[in-house]
């Protein structure tokens, strides 16, 4: 009897994968902190003899290479990916043997990549998981526009017809297992739901339910923004990443805080918004260690700025560590822990700004303030409507437009409020007013704000 066990990997939208029996097992994408990994082999009581990539990534650092050197398994890749590294190529039909009567089928299945690869678990013969990577997710398919410009439309069709495949050659009840698609910025579209099988994909897939023109039009005109950390992923995978070095980094006092803001390296306080807001090191920057930490940090700080982190407690720091591992963030340059009054010295003050909701702003516009109301919600949340007057940069990009937002108190808000701390913390490192909403984007209408909806064409 086989297994397929789940390793969510939280903030990015992924998951892993163990899959094998009795004795032995195989690894599929897996993340960058393989000692989860080894644990969960060792929870199962099995050796892992296969680790297996579907592509090379471009969204976070594998630990495949790792994990493979440390317990001898035999290290899958797809022949058509260009890495440095040995490994066992891997081509369209090849099997690999995980335990007894459990063999994984390389399936080739292109369009997120051109070498992406897809692996169907077959016990005695017969298959029972499709382990799909990037190709088809739950109700969508991987992106086709994270390797080449020039290859987008290719690529598109090519998912197209790979999700066919894959729904041609495999029976209904097949589990379908994609590495992409629970928030991951790699999926196309959003994907719902955590289970599903190549029949429930066939009645409800756009890639099974449309023909390619359509499915092809439809992908490309609904593609959201690339987080800019990923054009560091690929080459990070394709040259062979390093071992991750999670070991606590060193210890930063007030002092030392104060040095490394002065010198303009990132202070990232990861505390909740609200206690961020109340009280917080001036000059500092909000990222939640419950939010998308590793996927806005990643997207908003310039490649290879130093790091300090803040938090209430050393296991939030070893969390945030951790999150940041998998998305080549190696070393924290610091950390400290306690509160802001343990991190302050007269060098570097305390500030605070307001939270509100959106009732709020419609109070405050009413009283005629001086206000600029900012979202900082993606292209495509905007696309859909927005408050009337309101100026638009995205979350990702508003580090680098502070000379774009007009003069006035910033009101500023995102869908539910996270974004927005984000954002806040940002513009009051940059000395400007601001308050943040912390709301739910569909309160809008109820306080009396005015939507400006785009016309469809």
């Amino acid at each position: 009897m086989f297994f397929a066990d789940i390793l969510e990997i939280e903030g990015l939208g992924n998951r892993s994968y163990l899959v094998g029996g009795v004795r032995t097992a195989a690894v599929v994408d897996p993340p960058r902190d393989i000692d989860r990994v080894i644990a969960a082999a060792a929870r199962r009581g099995v050796r892992i003899v296969a680790v297996a990539e579907t592509h090379v990534h471009n969204d976070y650092v594998t630990g495949g290479l790792e994990l493979a050197r440390l317990t001898g398994a035999r290290y899958l890749v797809p022949t058509g990916a260009s890495v440095a590294y040995v490994r066992v190529p891997v081509t369209d039909g090849d099997t690999e043997k995980i335990d007894e009567g459990l063999v994984l089928r390389a399936l080739a299945t292109p369009g997120h990549t051109p070498h992406h690869t897809s692996y169907v678990l077959e016990e005695d013969g017969r298959a029972v998981a499709a382990f799909t990577g990037g190709s088809l997710l739950i109700g969508s398919v991987g992106r086709p526009d994270l390797v080449d410009p020039r290859l987008t439309e290719q690529l598109a069709r090519a998912q197209h017809a790979s999700a066919h495949r894959l729904a041609n050659e495999l029976d209904d009840e097949v589990a379908v297992m994609p590495t992409h698609g629970f928030g991951s910025f790699c999926s196309s579209t959003h994907a719902g739901g955590e289970h599903s099988t190549i029949g429930a994909e066939k009645s409800s897939n756009s890639a099974l339910v449309q023909d390619v023109e359509s499915f092809v039009k439809e992908l490309l005109s609904g593609l959201d923004d690339v987080p800019a950390y990923y054009a560091h992923m690929g080459p990070a995978n394709a040259a062979g990443p390093a071992p991750v070095n999670l070991t606590a980094p060193d210890r930063a006092d007030a002092r030392e805080i104060a040095r490394r803001l002065a010198a303009g390296e990132w202070v990232v306080d990861l505390r909740n918004r609200v206690a961020f807001s109340e009280s917080h090191v001036a000059g500092t920057f909000n990222f939640e260690v419950e939010g998308q930490l590793a996927t806005y940090l990643a997207w908003m700080i310039p490649w290879g700025r130093p790091v300090t982190l803040l938090a209430q407690s050393a296991e939030d720091i070893a969390r945030a560590q951790r999150e940041l591992a998998r998305v080549g963030i190696d070393r924290p340059a610091a950390a400290a822990v306690g509160s802001p009054d343990d991190w302050v010295t007269g060098e570097t003050p305390l500030a605070s700004f307001p939270r509100a909701t959106f009732t709020g702003l419609t109070a405050a516009r009413g009283r005629g303030e001086e206000l600029v109301v900012l979202d900082v919600r993606r292209d495509g949340e905007r696309a859909g409507g927005w408050i009337e007057g309101s100026v638009h940069i995205p979350i990702h990009q508003v580090h680098q437009r502070l000379d774009e937002v007009p003069a006035g108190t910033v009101w500023v808000h995102c869908a539910g409020g996270m974004r927005a701390a984000i954002a806040a913390s940002v513009l009051d490192a940059a000395g400007r007013d601001v308050v943040a909403i912390d709301d739910g984007y569909d309160s809008v209408a109820d306080a009396g704000l005015t939507l400006v909806t785009p016309t469809r064409r």
